[in-house]
């Protein structure tokens, strides 16, 4: 007896301890948790390290060995005559100074290139918001669902039991019974399949979440509906807060920033080198110290103005790719608003007409049917026709609301 209290309790904590989430509690959830997104925080952090390289100079390039030493080794040392011997040893140092304009144009190019990631990483965000939402939305929904065929069944169970009561009586007839048996089969049936597709959404959840995919919770059945009846999607709304056409922006940031790169290159460059000889024999110390410079003459820079000129078609070809995503974006913003007008519409319609008007027909058949004016099969197809409309009236609801998640991801909204 005890062991079955200790029983108790513990599945009684179990269900107390299923957490109700709310949506942006799994938003907030998906922005710190997911794997995808700390692949772009790590890919922005490599960027970002190796931009602080930007600035190194060129390695010195040192050299050793020997310099104008003649093949007979007997000419090395000093003669009897007191000539000094022929021939040194060399060491050699060289090294090309950095050129200013070069770093800072490289040191820009290399510090803009995470910014493109950070874009990525934003609209990649956007679209696990997007699933999260729809997700979340058909979960509601479906929960809704199992209310409707909660009452359908009470509804159901009364009008089987009752017609076996009359039945035996002598009062009625038994011709709608077995439809009514059928359909709390089928509503079973439903039951089932629905209580199914909520652990799909539960594991469809917990997996953005980047957790344990059988971790039970519940959701917040509230939602609201938003009102972008009036909103304007002009290109600007787009360019303002999608972040594709940002990364777009950053990827024809970077290649003036890479052009700038190719045209320091076609600057002088200076160095040094300095050379200390040895002599053999007698023969004193010596050395060199040259200034250098490479000179960007035409064939050497040839490759540089080819890149760019390269560069500056694909910044306008970015550039129109940029426009022509803006303008189809706009155009689908316009087709999802009067699509969601409609839908409301449609909804209004169910809400304040056709589920009422139904309702009260099914309660006045009900009514007739308790006091023997109406027949079973006249309360039953009342009620079938009120079931059905009811889970219509949920179908078209889950549209409107996927249609408002697809309109905030066009804009990107949280």
């Amino acid at each position: 007896m005890k062991t079955g209290f200790i029983i108790i309790l513990c599945l009684l904590y179990e269900v107390s301890s299923a957490q109700t989430l709310k949506l942006q509690d799994i938003l907030d959830s998906i922005q710190l948790s997911y794997p995808s997104l700390k692949m772009y925080d790590a890919e922005i952090q490599s960027l970002d390290a190796a931009a602080k390289g930007a600035r190194s100079w060129m390695s010195p390039q040192v050299s050793t060995g020997l310099w104008m030493v003649p093949y007979n080794v007997n000419l090395w040392k000093r003669d009897g005559a007191g000539n000094t011997g022929m021939g040194q040893y060399m060491i050699s140092a060289e090294q090309m100074f950095p050129n200013k304009k070069l770093n800072d144009a490289n040191e820009a190019y290399m510090k803009a290139m995470s910014s493109v990631e950070k874009e990525n990483k934003q609209a990649t965000l956007n679209e696990l918001f997007a699933a999260a939402k729809n997700n979340y939305y058909e979960w509601i929904i479906i929960e809704r669902k199992l209310s409707v065929l909660s009452e359908g069944g009470k509804l159901l169970q009364f009008m089987i039991t009752n017609a076996e009561t009359r039945y035996k009586n002598g009062l009625g007839k038994i011709s709608a019974y077995y439809k009514a048996k059928a359909s709390q089969g089928d509503i079973e049936n439903m039951r089932v399949e629905f209580e199914n597709e909520i652990v799909q959404k539960k594991i469809a959840i917990n997996t953005l979440m980047n957790r344990d995919k059988l971790i039970d919770f519940s959701v917040d059945t509230n939602y609201a509906m938003s009102d972008y009846s009036s909103t304007v999607f002009d290109s600007s709304l787009f360019y303002a807060s999608r972040s594709d056409l940002k990364a777009i922006d950053k990827n024809i940031a970077l290649t003036y920033l890479q052009q700038n790169v190719e045209k320091a290159n076609q600057k002088p460059q200076f160095g040094v080198r300095y050379d200390h000889m040895f002599g053999f024999g007698g023969f004193p110390m010596q050395y060199t110290l040259m200034g250098m410079m490479k000179v960007p003459i035409n064939w050497s820079t040839r490759m540089n103005k080819a890149n760019i000129e390269s560069l500056k078609w694909k910044a306008e070809s970015l550039e129109n790719q940029k426009v022509s995503i803006a303008n189809e974006y706009s155009g689908m913003a316009y087709q999802m608003q009067q699509n969601i007008i409609t839908k409301k519409k449609q909804i209004a319609l169910f809400e304040k007409n056709i589920i009422p008007a139904l309702r009260k027909n099914y309660e006045s058949m009900l009514l007739g049917y308790e006091q023997n004016t109406e027949e079973l099969f006249e309360l039953y197809d009342a009620w079938e026709t009120l079931n059905n409309m009811q889970l219509e009236y949920l179908d078209q609801l889950q549209q409107l609301l996927s249609m408002q998640t697809d309109l905030e991801k066009l804009q990107e909204i949280k």
